[in-house]
């Protein structure tokens, strides 16, 4: 394709510039000659009309005097390879700037008759078969008192002014070549910023299309082609950052689901073959119902986040107060904080305090938050839900006296089942995929969430909410 495009260019380029140059020969010259024709018979009709007007023409037409205006006749014409007649009423040529015509011995022309002129000034021809080849001729009348008393006629050879046109027209064509041979820096330049980084970038087309997402399109120039090659490496970056997810993705879940898997095949089996008694098997029956609630969980997240994904949240925005979700969703908690002496504390903006969002997707997020909070903090510690507004933000805290999260992981918590190490003990039945639907379901809204945590010491999650008017 690249080569076709290429070559089809130099085709136009070469017809182009052949085409032109005919043009210029052809129409060019003909041009040219119609030029030379109307400024050359527009100065000799000139010539004529001056020479017919002289009164000493007028006055020294008789025979005894035409010598006299002979020998002025050259003095008269602006061209001096013309060749200017005095013709008589009988159609005669009685003075002649050529030596080859005595004004005692006239030249008659056959078949003269000034009338065939019209209203043209000039004719081109042999002049009623005088000439061998073809002249310009013009003709303007002397008269005296109205009357006709002969014809000045001025004749130009055709061939000077072909040769007049010849040079005029070797001069254009050596512009159009010097222009012709300067506009093909164009295809240097279309080569060097256009085909050069196509091929690359076709090159690179074919590098990711055998799966190499690695290759990097050479990307030199700011124009449109370098706007196009760093897109495509964007976008195969994006594609390779896509599989690699993927590809964990795909671990993470084989393991989640392999353990509790294995653990139910495992006691199954032992009781089908009788390994287990039957006096014993409510103790791992239980065991079996456990790890099934955890696969449930699991495929709840999973359910959740593809329907994230695939729906791009259709969201159900209405005005709800935030601070009276805060306080159901901490309710559900209460019995595992009293257990474990953990002290839910609200510090919440004013009894009410109005927000803008789908009211059953952040009760989803405040109960993923709490929930974490509550499994990764110390017993007899507090966690302390705040809500505070500034301009038109709401400001959502949860923040716990926890073990914290790494610095080296703050980055990572939002991928999809990610446990930092240190949580692994702690979170025996989580999926790994809270905080990734909190993060989804917050951008979804178009706001925003942070963590500030310090490990031994707690993490804080603020998350940002449109106040209602």
């Amino acid at each position: 394709m690249k080569r076709r495009i290429t070559f089809r260019f130099l085709e136009a380029y070469i017809l182009i510039g052949l085409v032109g140059f005919l043009l210029i020969t052809l129409v060019g010259s003909r041009m040219v000659e119609s030029v030379l024709e109307e400024d050359i018979s527009s100065g000799l009709y000139q010539d004529a009309h001056n020479v017919a007007e002289n009164q000493a023409v007028k006055s020294n037409l008789s025979s005894s005097n035409l010598s006299r205006i002979q020998s002025n006749l050259y003095m008269l014409s602006q061209y001096p390879s013309v060749i200017v007649w005095i013709i008589n009423n009988e159609g005669e040529i009685i003075v002649s700037t050529r030596t080859d015509i005595a004004a005692d011995e006239p030249i008659r022309i056959e078949d003269f008759d000034p009338s065939d002129w019209g209203s043209s000034y000039y004719q081109i021809g042999d002049f009623y078969g005088f000439f061998p080849e073809k002249y310009l001729s013009v003709l303007a009348p002397i008269t005296e008192d109205m009357t006709p008393k002969g014809y000045i006629a001025l004749h130009f050879r055709m061939s000077d002014l072909y040769q007049k046109r010849g040079a005029i027209l070797f001069i254009i064509q050596i512009l159009f070549l010097a222009v012709y041979v300067l506009a093909s820096v164009l295809l240097l330049i279309y080569w060097h910023y256009v085909h050069n980084p196509l091929r690359e970038i076709t090159r690179g087309v074919g590098e990711f299309a055998n799966g190499n997402l690695a290759y990097k399109i050479p990307a030199s120039s700011e124009d449109e082609i370098g706007y196009l090659a760093n897109s495509l490496n964007y976008m195969a970056e994006k594609l390779n950052r896509n599989g690699e997810y993927q590809r964990q993705f795909i671990s993470n879940i084989s393991h989640d689901f392999r353990s509790p898997l294995t653990s139910i095949k495992g006691y199954v089996d032992a009781m089908l073959d009788g390994v287990i008694p039957a006096d014993s098997q409510e103790k791992y029956l239980k065991i079996i119902a456990y790890e099934a609630g955890r696969l449930e969980k699991l495929t709840e997240g999973l359910l959740t986040l593809n329907e994230l994904d695939i729906h791009k949240r259709l969201l159900k925005i209405e005005t709800f107060d935030i601070n009276e979700v805060i306080k159901h969703t901490a309710a559900a908690f209460e019995g595992d904080c009293t257990k474990r002496k953990i002290v839910l504390e609200l510090v919440l903006s004013g009894r009410e305090l109005y927000a803008r969002a789908d009211m059953e997707q952040i009760q989803q997020v405040l109960y993923n938050l709490l929930n974490n909070a509550v499994k990764f903090s110390r017993n007899d510690s507090t966690i302390i839900i705040e809500t505070t507004e500034k301009n038109d933000k709401i400001f959502v805290s949860v923040k716990d006296h926890g073990i914290g999260i790494p610095k080296q992981s703050l980055h990572r918590i939002w991928e999809r089942f990610y446990k930092t190490d240190i949580s692994r003990g702690k979170d025996q039945t989580g999926t790994g995929l809270g905080l990734s639907i909190v993060k989804e379901i917050i951008n979804a809204h178009g706001q925003n969430i942070n963590v500030i945590s310090t490990e031994g010491v707690g993490t804080e999650f603020i998350f940002t909410l449109e106040k209602a008017e």
